[in-house]
């Protein structure tokens, strides 16, 4: 049960879901995400630390950036499950797709 609600705990805060929305279509470092959200870097940081956390969301070095990533599901059926639905849901939100709309725009090399 304590992996479950972790996920769950996880997916309770908006920008925690638009994080997971826009890690869907791209590999984002801390740096466009924040641009995107409008949120400070520390917020993020908190933001991806409780992500991944939850086995929610992955990280790779790449020289002077971390690259985040949706984790493929496979360490916990709960977030397998999850994130297959997500995929489907909230696409029609209106905070949900101006944000994805403006994605393209989100360059780290712009940016950071």
């Amino acid at each position: 049960m304590r992996d479950f609600i972790r996920v769950m705990k996880a997916l309770s805060d908006p920008n925690r879901i638009k994080i997971i929305k826009m890690l869907q279509h791209k590999t984002m470092c801390v740096c466009e995400m924040q641009s995107a959200l409008q949120i400070s870097q520390p917020a993020v940081s908190k933001h991806l630390k409780l992500l991944e956390d939850a086995a929610l969301v992955g990280s790779r070095k790449d020289g002077l950036w971390v690259n985040y990533h949706l984790a493929d599901g496979s360490s916990s059926p709960y977030v397998a499950n999850i994130l297959g639905n997500l995929k489907h849901w909230l696409e029609d939100d209106q905070q949900i797709a101006a944000l994805l709309e403006k994605l393209p725009t989100f360059r780290r090399e712009d940016i950071c």
